[in-house]
């Protein structure tokens, strides 16, 4: 499965979050982050963060996409990060 990781987590916990984050899936701009990931390791990445983040103070939103064919992405302005697996 490919996700997109969205997040708005307090200052003190952004570089934890990130950190996490990069060990599964691709850093593409300020909190954003995107990749395939099997479903396995996708529910250890689940536990991590929410070890790491205060619910009543932070935001994750995950979006998981089952099949790349049907989607697309554009860009406009800068690439930050040019590692992109997404179409």
């Amino acid at each position: 499965m490919y996700i997109i990781l969205v997040y708005d987590v307090s200052e003190k916990r952004v570089f934890k979050v990130l950190k996490i984050a990069r060990k599964y899936i691709t850093w593409i701009q300020n909190s954003v982050l995107e990749g395939e990931i099997s479903k396995g390791n996708y529910e250890k990445f689940k536990v991590e963060i929410r070890k790491t983040i205060k619910p009543e103070e932070d935001s994750i939103l995950f979006y998981i996409i089952r099949d790349l064919k049907y989607t697309s992405k554009e860009n406009i302005g800068i690439i930050k990060n040019t590692d992109e697996k997404f179409f």
